[in-house]
C-alpha cells in the first residue's frame, strides 16, 4: 500500500483526526491542484520554492532548467512534496475557532532524474496535456537542445499524508449562543477569458481544449 505513513515525520502531530493515508484521499489532493511547494537542503541552508507538478500513477513529477538550482540540490536526496488548497475561510464565534476550510497533501521522498529522453519526452507531453489535453497535437514539438535544458525529477508516493478540514465552524457549546454570525465564506479560484498574444496570426480561434480545460477547472 502506497502512500501510508512509514516514519514519524509523516504522522500528523495536531489535529490528526482531520488526517487521511490512503491513495485514494492523497491522489484526490494531488489531482486537484497544479502548484507544489518543494522543500530541500543545500549545505544545510533549507529552501522552499514552488513549482507545478503533475501525477502519473504512484509517481509525482516537476520540471525545471537544467540550471535551476533546486533541482540539482533534489536529485538523489530527501525532499518534502506539499500541495495545499484554500477552500474556503471558517468565522467561528471567537478568534480561537476561527479556521479555514483545505485540502493539504505532504509527502516524503527522495527525487531522482528522469534520465532517458524519449521517458523525459513522454512526460513533458503528460504535463502539457495534463493541463490542455490535446495540445501536444497543435503545438510544436519540443527539441533536442530544449529537451537537453530541461530537467525533470520524479518522485515515487509512499510516505506522506492529507488533511483535510471542511465544513462549519466548531465553537464552544456556550458560544453558539452569542449573537455572533459565524459560517464559511467559499473561497474558488477563476479562470478569465483567454486573452490573445498580440502577435497571434489573424483568424487564429481559441483551441476547444482551452475553453474545456476552463469549463473543467474552473466552472462558473
Amino acid at each position: 500500500m502506497t502512500a501510508s505513513p512509514k516514519s514519524d515525520r509523516s504522522r500528523l502531530k495536531r489535529s490528526h483526526h482531520r488526517g487521511a493515508y490512503d491513495r485514494e484521499a492523497l491522489h484526490g489532493v494531488l489531482d486537484a491542484g497544479i502548484l507544489c511547494h518543494i522543500g530541500y537542503g543545500i549545505d544545510g541552508q533549507p529552501y522552499v520554492t514552488p513549482t507545478f507538478y503533475w501525477r502519473e500513477g504512484d509517481m509525482l513529477y516537476w520540471h525545471g532548467s537544467s540550471a535551476s538550482r533546486m533541482l540539482r540540490a533534489s536529485k538523489g536526496h530527501q525532499v518534502c512534496f506539499n500541495v495545499a488548497l484554500l477552500d474556503g475561510f471558517v468565522l467561528a464565534r471567537s478568534g480561537f475557532h476561527s479556521s479555514v476550510n483545505y485540502r493539504s497533501a505532504t509527502l516524503f521522498g527522495e527525487a531522482e532524474f528522469v534520465a532517458e529522453p524519449a521517458e523525459k519526452r513522454r512526460q513533458l507531453d503528460l504535463f502539457v496535456d495534463g493541463l490542455w489535453p490535446g495540445r501536444t497535437n497543435e503545438i510544436r514539438p519540443i527539441t533536442d537542445q530544449e529537451l537537453k535544458a530541461t530537467t525533470v525529477l520524479s518522485m515515487r508516493i509512499d510516505e506522506g499524508s492529507a488533511k483535510i478540514r471542511s465544513g462549519p465552524p466548531i465553537d464552544d457549546e456556550e458560544d453558539y449562543a452569542l449573537p455572533v454570525w459565524a459560517g464559511v465564506v467559499p473561497v474558488r479560484q477563476v479562470a478569465g477569458d483567454p486573452i490573445p498574444d498580440p502577435r497571434l496570426a489573424p483568424g487564429t480561434p481559441v483551441p476547444e481544449h482551452i475553453r474545456s480545460f476552463i469549463a473543467a477547472r474552473y466552472p462558473d
